[in-house]
């Protein structure tokens, strides 16, 4: 079992310093990464996730970075892939690049981009990333929606032939794309554990069908958590933080996992049971101070017991 932990990107306005030493503070307790979270629009003051995550790389040394997951239909390719490139080689190669199409909720006009035809795009968009990254130092690529002629594309990234890729997505079709042009699903946060169970195995069904090795396919869980010994307490303080993030979403009470530790082991074996090798915990503090609070916690109160049957502990203190 691995653990990865959010990074904090609250901007009003934004603890550089704080955000600093939380950062050295994860790499101290182990974690074997650190996420960000796509926002292009949104309520939330939320920074640019590969923005941040090149701060976050000149603040560590060993600690992978992450982002889940980009909307890269709102995004051009070439632009993403040379931002994802630029903070691969920034890190020496420790990042992981989750992406999505998206859905209903992003508001696609807004972008220029056809509602019609987005998954078609995305999936076109993702094909192009991947010979942008490619070791050919020019480019040719015909596809339906863009077309691209002997273009001279420099650096690459470290990792070869590119950082992994993580999808997100629930649907059917959308986990059968995540097997067929991915290397790993990240079950979203604002899903349930019951949900991400069922994703699962139809991640399973489609390695199957697809003839892929399921050892080559990772599989993790974003988490909102937070651990307070007051039950009542404990639900006021997430759902404030899932608030902020999320609105008045349909469901989004649902999700998180909370309460003093023992309750909130007992939420997160039950991802284990699901299917997770890496969980994502998310705290939801309103500042810094609070998910370092939080992070401290989970490292000492909760993960060792989740731990305890592996092999080897992600965590030590």
């Amino acid at each position: 079992m691995r653990f990865s932990i959010s990074i904090p990107q609250l901007a009003n306005p934004f603890d550089a310093a704080g955000v600093r030493s939380y950062l050295a503070r994860a790499e101290e307790l182990g974690f074997e990464g650190g996420w960000t979270v796509d926002q292009v629009v949104g309520e939330a003051p939320l920074l640019a996730p590969l923005e941040l995550l090149a701060f976050a790389a000149a603040c560590t040394e060993r600690l992978r970075l992450g982002v889940a997951v980009l909307v890269a239909s709102l995004h051009d390719p070439l632009q993403l892939a040379a931002a994802v490139t630029a903070v691969d080689q920034i890190s020496d190669g420790r990042l992981d690049v989750g992406v999505a199409p998206g859905g209903g909720h992003h508001q696609f006009s807004a972008f220029g981009v056809d509602k019609a035809t987005f998954v078609r795009s995305f999936t076109e968009g993702l094909q192009l990333m991947k010979a942008a990254w490619s070791d050919e130092p020019r480019v040719t690529f015909h596809g339906r929606f863009r077309q691209v002629d002997d273009l001279p594309i420099q650096p690459k990234p470290v990792q070869r032939p590119h950082p992994p890729i993580w999808f997100g997505g629930q649907a059917p079709k959308a986990l059968a794309r995540a097997v067929r042009h991915g290397d790993a699903l990240l079950g979203a946060g604002s899903s349930t554990t019951a949900a991400f169970a069922e994703a699962v195995k139809t991640v399973h069904r489609e390695l199957a069908d697809q003839g892929k090795d399921p050892a080559g396919f990772d599989i993790g869980k974003r988490v909102y958590v937070m651990i307070d010994d007051d039950m009542a307490r404990a639900r006021e303080r997430v759902l404030a933080g899932l608030h902020r993030i999320y609105g008045q979403m349909r469901g989004i009470d649902e999700v998180p996992v909370f309460g003093g530790p023992d309750d909130v082991v007992r939420g997160l074996r039950e991802v284990i049971d699901a299917g997770a090798q890496m969980i994502l915990l998310n705290p939801v503090g309103d500042d810094v101070a609070q998910d370092r609070e939080q992070m401290e916690r989970l490292a000492a109160e909760v993960i060792p017991k989740l731990a305890s049957s592996a092999e080897k502990s992600p965590v030590s203190r």
